[in-house]
């Protein structure tokens, strides 16, 4: 299947701070559904934004990086108002953004409190990991910079749906000349897309889960060491020993390892500059600002 055939769904977020797992909250969505032609061209696209009350006085610090005050969100709904739409929103297509993990923690904390899982869509990719593979002695990795080598348009950095429309952008154009099967897209872009359908893996709850044996249930991201192990399992049949998986799982447990599980664990906390939003540690001690 061809990647171009799916909606091209950027988003971004703002918050109160940097610890999503500590209290803080979003404070912006913004999110711009890109659709494209066979050919990879924009055809349409539409804008979704708006400010969301986190429930909490928004920093000084945060409201220097992003120009957000307390009284701006005080009047909003809240994210239970809105947790739905964004979900419909993200489910409907490839999920972008600009350092992945951060957006998704905030997001997936503030669904999860109002009984939704993080909806995995058809697949997801990090545009910082793209910029890391398409330009790898470049010292920035932040977007600004990222727009800039692409000659993308940035207006408005650091709120959300400026962010978000310029990331999905920035997506397109390093993508123009990818392969057009989504899986192959997915391995050149240094991402994956869900699990085959004839093996033990399954995408339930926007995660992909174990479907059998003593973590069933469970997400594969809370144990990795039992997903390697199914790469070289085997078992005895008849008289013979062989896989114990079929090769088509197997393939994706290694690529999954590679591209989840390779130093990408945790990101690094931001600074409260404005240079700094959006740390991620697969970049370079000295090219560390990346959004």
């Amino acid at each position: 299947m061809s990647w171009r055939t799916y909606p091209i769904v950027a988003f971004d977020t703002e918050t109160t701070g940097l610890r999503p797992f500590e209290g803080d909250r979003v404070m912006e969505f913004g999110a711009v559904v890109f659709h494209l032609d066979e050919r990879g061209n924009e055809v349409g696209r539409e804008e979704h934004g708006f400010l969301i009350n986190p429930g909490i006085p928004v920093p000084k610090k945060s409201t220097e990086v992003t120009g957000i005050t307390t009284e701006d969100v005080a009047g909003m709904p809240p994210f239970s108002a809105r947790a739905q739409q964004i979900y419909d929103l993200l489910k409907q297509g490839i999920i972008v953004a600009h350092n992945l993990d951060f957006d998704r923690n905030f997001i997936g904390m503030e669904l999860r409190a109002v009984g939704l899982d993080w909806p995995g869509g058809i697949a997801e990719v990090d545009t910082l990991d793209m910029s890391n593979r398409m330009f790898p002695t470049a010292r920035s990795h932040r977007l600004s910079e990222l727009c800039k080598r692409l000659g993308v348009n940035l207006e408005e950095a650091h709120r959300a749906v400026h962010d978000a429309a310029a990331c999905g952008e920035s997506f397109l154009a390093m993508a123009r000349d990818a392969a057009d099967d989504l899986n192959e897209m997915l391995y050149w872009a240094g991402s994956i897309g869900p699990p085959p359908a004839d093996g033990p893996l399954r995408l339930a709850g926007g995660l992909v889960r174990f479907a059998e044996g003593p973590h069933r249930g469970q997400p594969v991201r809370e144990h990795p060491a039992h997903l390697a192990w199914m790469i070289k399992a085997r078992q005895k049949r008849g008289t013979s020993w062989g896989w114990r998986y079929p090769d088509s799982t197997r393939a994706w447990a290694a690529r999954w390892l590679e591209v989840m599980a390779s130093g990408r664990a945790q990101p690094p906390l931001k600074g409260f500059r404005a240079e700094d939003w959006g740390l991620y540690p697969c970049v370079a001690p000295n090219t560390r600002e990346t959004s």
